[in-house]
C-alpha cells in the first residue's frame, strides 16, 4: 500500500510529534523505580496508595514538560497536511490524556485532533499492549488494516503490529527494528514529503 493513500493516522505523542524531552532515567530515580523496569508496569504492580502518590508526582512532572514542549521537525507541517486531506487523526500515548491535551496546544496542532480521538494510559492499556489502537479503529469505524501507527519507539511499532495496522518509525536516523516498521522516516518531515 502507498502511505500517501491511508486516511486514518495514529501518532505517538512525546518523541513523535514533539521534541523528546523525558529523561526516563532520572524519573526512574526520582520514583525509586528499578533501571531495567518500565515505568508504567512498575507503577502498576504496586499497593494502590503507593502508587497513586508516584502517579500523582508523574503526573506534575510530565505537565511542566508539556507546558514547555517543542515540535518536532516537520511534525506540525505533517499534522496540517493530513488533517487538510481530510484524514482522520489520532493520538495514543503512554502520557495523560489532560497532559496531551496540553502538549498539542502548545505546539500548535490541537485543533486538529478530537477529543475523543486522544487515548492516553488511562483510557487504554499502555502501548505495547494493542488495547488503545483498536479501541480507536472501533471508534472510527475502521479496520486496523486501513490504519497507521506512527511512533518513535518499539513500543508504537509492536503496538501496531499487534494491532494489524501499519507502522512508521520516525526521529531516529536508522531503524533498529526493521521487521516491526512498514517505514522509516528520518523525522516528520522526510515522512511528508513522501505523502505525494
Amino acid at each position: 500500500m502507498n502511505i500517501g493513500a491511508i486516511r486514518h493516522w495514529v501518532f505517538d505523542m512525546d518523541g513523535t510529534l514533539t521534541l523528546a524531552v523525558h529523561d526516563f532515567a532520572a524519573i526512574r530515580i526520582a520514583l525509586g523505580i528499578p533501571a531495567e523496569d518500565d515505568i508504567l508496569t512498575y507503577l502498576a504492580a504496586l499497593p494502590p496508595e503507593q502508587a497513586a502518590a508516584k502517579h500523582a508526582w508523574l503526573l506534575e512532572h510530565e505537565r511542566e514538560l508539556a507546558v514547555g514542549a517543542t515540535p518536532a521537525p516537520g511534525a506540525v507541517e505533517l499534522v496540517r497536511r493530513l488533517a487538510e486531506r481530510g484524514c482522520r487523526l489520532g493520538i495514543l500515548t503512554r502520557n495523560a490524556r489532560e497532559l496531551a491535551h496540553i502538549t498539542l496546544a502548545a505546539i500548535g496542532v490541537d485543533d486538529c485532533f478530537a477529543v475523543d480521538d486522544i487515548y492516553g494510559r488511562d483510557e487504554a492499556a499502555p502501548k505495547p499492549d494493542p488495547e488503545g489502537l483498536l479501541r480507536i479503529a472501533q471508534r472510527w469505524g475502521v479496520a486496523t488494516a486501513d490504519m497507521v501507527m506512527v511512533g518513535d519507539y518499539r513500543f508504537d511499532l509492536a503496538c501496531g503490529r499487534a494491532a494489524g495496522a501499519r507502522t512508521v518509525l520516525v526521529n531516529l536516523p536508522e531503524n533498529p527494528w526493521p521487521e516491526l516498521a512498514d517505514w522509516h522516516a528520518v523525522d516528520c518531515r522526510e515522512l511528508l514529503n513522501t505523502l505525494g
